[in-house]
């Protein structure tokens, strides 16, 4: 292995090719794969600029009173005033803007209806958990469990599950796809 970590040219069989050479094949195949994929390319594009979106205009659009508590020091800090139904209405509401644009970005990547389906289910238990587990907290912990209250919080707020869901999903799919192969 040595001798190939530290050589410049890779020999493959009864070709060599220099590294430079190697990294313009594997560059030209994403741009190719990109060229004829260009729809999808153009919706993944448009999903991911909506997450920004709700991102960029967050103070605007939701009621979200902890937005600039955790942006400061707040271990020793005390918790702000909110209104518990507008909390939970604005963080559901923005919960299922990422799940439903999630769920489209997965749909979109590998236009399979069990992919779409077991999303649904997995973004509605685990919606469900968060928004129980973070009133909970909230009404009986939050003083003492700061922290708490901020990582759930940002599993509402931020489309965390789709970074598992994704790589997730890709894996089934590779597994598929050599068991199909090796049959």
């Amino acid at each position: 292995l040595d001798k190939w970590e530290n050589s410049y040219f890779f020999n493959l069989k009864y070709l060599t090719f220099k590294h430079e050479d190697i990294e313009v094949i594997i560059f030209n195949a994403y741009i190719s794969r990109i060229i004829k994929n260009k729809k999808q390319f153009i919706l993944v594009t448009f999903v991911l600029l909506l997450f920004v979106l709700i991102r960029a205009y967050e103070k605007s659009i939701f009621y979200d009173p902890f937005l600039s508590f955790f942006e400061g020091e707040f271990a020793h800090a005390k918790l702000p005033n909110v209104n518990k139904v507008k909390l939970f209405l604005s963080l559901g509401f923005r919960y299922y803007l990422n799940s439903i644009l999630s769920i489209l970005l997965l749909w979109i990547v590998f236009k399979d209806a069990s992919v779409s389906k077991v999303s649904v289910f997995v973004y509605s238990i685990v919606g469900m958990l968060l928004m129980i587990s973070f009133f909970f907290v909230l009404e009986f912990f939050a003083s003492e469990h700061k922290m708490v209250l901020f990582y759930i919080r940002r599993f509402i707020i931020h489309p965390i599950l789709l970074l598992v869901l994704l790589p997730a999903f890709f894996y089934q799919k590779k597994v598929k796809v050599l068991k199909t192969s090796n049959n």
